[in-house]
C-alpha cells in the first residue's frame, strides 16, 4: 500500500521554526534572528546555567539506572513542580485536589490537556485570545477542538480592550474550553492586570468554563510569585482548571523538552480519578517521559543550596530582558521612528508586538536581513549590543519608506 497522495504535497513550513530554517540558509553577514523565542546574552549564545551544571554532575555522581520512569513522571519533580507553580501551602496543594504530571516541554503538557478534555466528553471549543502564540490554534485544531477566538488587545495592540475580551468570554457555553496566557502574553507582552484577572474569574465562574492556563515563563515577567498571581486568582475555592507550564526559558532547557500539566480538581478524589486519565491519553501518545531534564530541575527545585543560586540566574535573565525592552524604546526614539514605543519598556516577558505589515516584516528580512514574525512579533531577549542598532536602522529605514 503506498503512503497517502497528500504525503507527497509539501506542508508549509511552521512559522516560527520554519523561519529560523531560512535565517539559517541565508549568507548574509550580519543578519539578525528575532523569531525565535530563545535567551541569549550579550555574546549571542544561549547559556547552560551554571546550577544546571552542578546538577547534572551530582545525577552523574549519583547515575545507576536508566529504566522507564512512570507515565506521569517521577513523584519529586512532580511535588516540586506544583508547589513552585502554586505555592506549597496552597489549599490545592494540601487538600491533593491539584495534581502534576510531567510533559515533553510545555507544549506537551498543552497537547495532554487536549487530550485530556477530548478523550473524556469534553467541551468541543476552545476560545484563544487575538492574537496568540501560532501554534495554539493549529495544536488545538489538530486535537479535534473548533477554535475560536476573544479580542485581546485595543487596535493600539498596547492596551488589553478588557470589555470586548470580557464580552466575548460571556458568550461562551457552559463547558467551552478558555485559553489563558498566565504571564508575559505572547506575542504581546501585555498582561491582564489582578483587577482584571478577578474579573476573567468572574466570567468564567459564571458561564461555567475550562480555564487552561499556558503558563510557559513563569518568573520572566516580574518574579515567580508575581507571575503567578492571575493564575492563582482562578483559583478559587471548589475551582477546576488545568495548567500547563514549562522550563525551557526559566531553566535554560530548550533541548530537554521539560514541563508538566497541572489538573486542579473540585476534589482530591475527583483530582485522582482524572489523573487516571491523563496516564491514559499519554501511555496511547509517549507513553513514559525522558528523565534527564526532569532530574535537573527537580535536583535544582529540591535543594536549599541550588534553589536560590537558580534564582538569581532566573533574576539575571529577567533583568537583562528588561534592560533590552529599555534600550530598543531609547533606539527607537533616538532614530523618530514613527509609533508609540515608549510601552515596549513596561511590558513583559520576552515578546513585543511592533505592528507592521506584512509587506514591511517581507523588507526586513529580504532587504536587511532581519528576520520578524507575523505582524512584527520580536523575541527581545534576543537583543546584544552587536545586532539592537542594526536592527533599529532597519526599522527605521523600512517604515520610513513604507
Amino acid at each position: 500500500m503506498p503512503l497517502p497522495s497528500l504525503a507527497r504535497i509539501p506542508a508549509p513550513p511552521d512559522p516560527i521554526l520554519g523561519l529560523a530554517e531560512t535565517f539559517r540558509a541565508d549568507t548574509r553577514t550580519g543578519k539578525v534572528n528575532l523569531s525565535s523565542g530563545v535567551f541569549v546574552d550579550d555574546t549571542g549564545t544561549t547559556p547552560v546555567l551554571q546550577t544546571v551544571i552542578e546538577a547534572e554532575r551530582r545525577l552523574a555522581d549519583a547515575a545507576g539506572t536508566k529504566l522507564y520512569r512512570p507515565i506521569d513522571g517521577e513523584a519529586g519533580y512532580r511535588e516540586q513542580v506544583r508547589a513552585l507553580v502554586l505555592g506549597a501551602d496552597h489549599e490545592a496543594v494540601t487538600s491533593g485536589r491539584a495534581l502534576a504530571t510531567q510533559t515533553p516541554g510545555g507544549t506537551g503538557g498543552l497537547r495532554v490537556a487536549a487530550d485530556l478534555v477530548r478523550s473524556t466528553g469534553g467541551g468541543q471549543t476552545m476560545w484563544m485570545s487575538e492574537p496568540t502564540w501560532p501554534n495554539h490554534p493549529q495544536m488545538f485544531h489538530a486535537a479535534g477542538f473548533r477554535v475560536r477566538t476573544y479580542p485581546y488587545t485595543d487596535p493600539t495592540g498596547l492596551r488589553i480592550d478588557e470589555e470586548a475580551m470580557l464580552g466575548a468570554l460571556a458568550g461562551a457555553s457552559p463547558g467551552d474550553v478558555v485559553l489563558l496566557h498566565g504571564a508575559c502574553h505572547n506575542p504581546t507582552g501585555v498582561d491582564p492586570s489582578p483587577e482584571l484577572w478577578r474579573r476573567i474569574g468572574d466570567v468564567i465562574e459564571e458561564r461555567r468554563l475550562l480555564p487552561l492556563v499556558d503558563l510557559a515563563y513563569q518568573g520572566f515577567g516580574d518574579g515567580l510569585r508575581e507571575d503567578a498571581a492571575g493564575l492563582l486568582e482562578l483559583v478559587r475555592p471548589g475551582s477546576e482548571l488545568i495548567v500547563s507550564t514549562s522550563f525551557s526559558k526559566t531553566f535554560s532547557l530548550y533541548a530537554e523538552r521539560v514541563g508538566a500539566v497541572i489538573v486542579i480538581a473540585s476534589s482530591a478524589a475527583d483530582a485522582a480519578a482524572v489523573q487516571s486519565h491523563v496516564k491514559a491519553v499519554i501511555r496511547v501518545n509517549y507513553s513514559n517521559p525522558p528523565a534527564h531534564g526532569a532530574d535537573v530541575v527537580r535536583t535544582i527545585l529540591a535543594d536549599a543550596e541550588l534553589r536560590p543560586r537558580w534564582e538569581l540566574e532566573l533574576a539575571a535573565m529577567r533583568n537583562r530582558i528588561k534592560d533590552n525592552r529599555r534600550l530598543l524604546v531609547s533606539a527607537l526614539e533616538a532614530r523618530s521612528v514613527p509609533g508609540n514605543w515608549s510601552s515596549i519598556a513596561t511590558q513583559r516577558g520576552m515578546f513585543a508586538l511592533l505592528g507592521l505589515t506584512t509587506h514591511q516584516v517581507a523588507r526586513l528580512r529580504d532587504e536587511h536581513g532581519v528576520y520578524v514574525v507575523g505582524h512584527g512579533r520580536i523575541n527581545v531577549a534576543g537583543f546584544t549590543p552587536d545586532n539592537l542598532d542594526p536592527f533599529a536602522d532597519a526599522l527605521a529605514a523600512v517604515i520610513a519608506t513604507s
